[in-house]
């Protein structure tokens, strides 16, 4: 017999199978979440299919990025962010079916997935500390994920208090546009609690706006200040770069939050 016992199986081979189950299992689980809230709404059947198509997006690109490492790895805090992931297809099922007014602009469906996802992305930073399990990889997934999340979340939140507050969504994307011209704007940023706080405080801001019961008004206003926050930390970060005056382009881009 040449063949060899899965109990003998190298690293390798099942870090491969275990990156595989995870990314099957998120997958699966934004295109069923996505599939009950498209039935409970009842769009037609063009929006219905748009729906749950679109809700495969980010999920597929997150458990694509877990299964392309090298070598194979998943971690808890892995596992955690890919469920979160998950939420965020739900989630932009349900942006499709407001844009084709098959769903209110806010409801508590979308209030609950949401708040999981920013408790969430809370506990995989934690995950991945307390496992000791900090690597380059998860915390690229990481910050891609708390990208796509927040740009999902606020195209939501624009359907209320106005497309202005995509703006949030859309600095982090805009920035990286911006390094593609400016070099100064691919070094390293050092850590900082200012825009820590800032990234928490937009993902609140956001999500709080999302609740039913919050006033419109209310809801503009916390964006609002979100939105300024924000703008201070990347020309905050911007000045900072141009000042260093060096060619480092190791790429990381400044958190966004949730």
């Amino acid at each position: 017999m040449t063949g060899r016992p899965s109990a003998y199986a190298s690293p390798a081979e099942d870090g491969s199978a275990k990156g595989l189950v995870n990314s099957v299992v998120v997958v699966t689980g934004a295109f069923a979440g996505a599939g009950v809230l498209t039935a409970i709404s009842a769009p037609g059947p063009v929006i219905g299919v748009v729906s749950v198509a679109s809700s495969l997006v980010i999920p597929v690109i997150a458990a694509w990025s877990v299964l392309s490492r090298r070598p194979p790895r998943v971690t808890s805090a892995d596992r955690i962010t890919l469920l979160r992931m998950a939420l965020i297809g739900v989630l932009t099922a349900a942006l499709v079916l407001t844009l084709a007014s098959a769903l209110p602009s806010r409801t508590w469906t979308v209030l609950l997935l949401a708040s999981l996802a920013a408790v969430l992305d809370a506990v995989d930073g934690w995950a991945a500390r307390r496992a000791g399990m900090d690597s380059a990889a998860g915390a690229r997934l990481d910050e891609e994920s708390d990208a796509a999340a927040l740009l999902v979340l606020t195209a939501l939140l624009a359907m209320t208090v106005g497309w202005w507050v995509l703006l949030i969504g859309l600095m982090r994307y805009l920035f990286v546009a911006g390094s593609l011209i400016r070099r100064r704007w691919r070094q390293h940023l050092p850590h900082s609690g200012f825009r820590r706080y800032v990234a928490a405080g937009q993902a609140t801001a956001v999500v709080t706006g999302l609740a039913p019961v919050v006033p419109i008004p209310l809801a503009a206003a916390l964006a609002a200040a979100a939105l300024t926050a924000l703008l201070a930390s990347f020309g905050r970060d911007i000045l900072l770069l141009e000042r260093s005056g060096g060619s480092d382009s190791s790429g990381h881009h400044p958190e966004t939050g949730l």
